[in-house]
């Protein structure tokens, strides 16, 4: 995963939705896309950038793409994050 293409796609509201959505369990893309008032290729652009981020998986069952969240990506991401605010006591950090 690429910490910048990551970020990328967390900065929109529409794709940490999406996320929140799948954080329930896998859904269609035509089940999430129900939940958002914007054209076909724009959800698919939105699916893509998530894909490309590693923050979503997909698995094509006939004619449904099926999406879900990849957990293993997002909780790495989530560590990362904490280690940023952190308890100060790590090494070239200033306790208040």
């Amino acid at each position: 995963m690429s910490s910048n293409e990551a970020f990328k796609a967390l900065a929109d509201p529409t794709r940490r939705e999406i996320l929140a959505l799948l954080r329930r369990g896998e859904m269609t893309a035509g089940a999430l896309a129900e939940r958002f008032d914007m054209t076909k290729p724009s959800m698919s652009h939105h699916f893509t950038v998530l894909k490309e981020a590693d923050l979503i998986t997909s698995r094509r069952e006939g004619q449904q793409i099926w999406y879900g969240l990849n957990t293993t990506v997002v909780e790495d991401l989530m560590t990362w994050a904490m280690g940023l605010i952190g308890d100060g006591n790590q090494k070239g950090t200033k306790k208040q």
